[in-house]
């Protein structure tokens, strides 16, 4: 391919297509670039258009389509799922990967291991949150994982998939009066929107 034929699939990438996206597009040149390099091609030259990071804001629900997402699900374990999402602003990954013994109820913290950068850190744990999670351990009595899928055959926890909780987004958006879309995230986000999130006493989501 000479020059010319590599700069109309740039601009065909670029221009006709939702994707790559803006950052893979940029790499696709970067690579190009090293390529040529290891190439020995120094005569070839591929230019990156200036690309302006996009600062979408994001969607963030009002406490009222929060609390009617929160009280979605009869089931106990999915409001608590929920309100983890929403009351510690933890990401889906972190919710996974959320073990026992990462709770400390007399501290009424949340650590959560290797976030986001692999680093640290804890989160406060609302009354609410504990009262239901006491429940939902008397309930269901997981041994290694807050959330469990299903336990094999040699009696190994296994604990709840991202995909699992996207069914339950939206599951619980579908009865949530509102034209906004939910994902997982957006409750991080309202928590972080939020700043002092309702109490969630307020609404009786936790009670078995």
């Amino acid at each position: 391919m000479d020059e010319e034929a590599v700069k109309d699939y740039l601009f065909l990438c670029k221009s006709q297509h939702q994707t790559p996206s803006e950052s893979f597009f940029k790499h696709t040149v970067y690579g190009l670039r090293a390529a040529y390099k290891v190439l020995g091609l120094k005569d070839k030259r591929v230019f990156l258009p200036q690309i302006k990071a996009q600062r979408d804001l994001p969607v963030v629900p009002n406490r009222s389509e929060v609390r009617s997402l929160l009280k979605a699900s009869k089931y106990l374990r999915h409001r608590l799922m929920l309100g983890l999402l929403y009351g510690c602003g933890l990401r889906s990954y972190e919710l996974c990967k959320l073990r026992l013994s990462d709770l400390d109820f007399e501290r009424k913290t949340v650590f959560v291991r290797k976030g986001k950068g692999h680093r640290d850190r804890y989160l406060p744990l609302s009354a609410h949150l504990i009262r239901g999670l006491r429940a939902y351990f008397q309930e269901y009595t997981p041994q290694e994982y807050v959330f469990i899928s299903q336990v094999s055959k040699d009696g190994k926890e296994h604990p709840i998939t991202t995909r699992a909780i996207q069914w339950l987004i939206k599951e619980s958006r579908s009865k949530v009066k509102t034209s906004k879309h939910f994902t997982a995230h957006t409750l991080r986000h309202s928590y972080a929107t939020h700043l002092k999130p309702y109490k969630l006493s307020d609404v009786v989501v936790l009670r078995s």
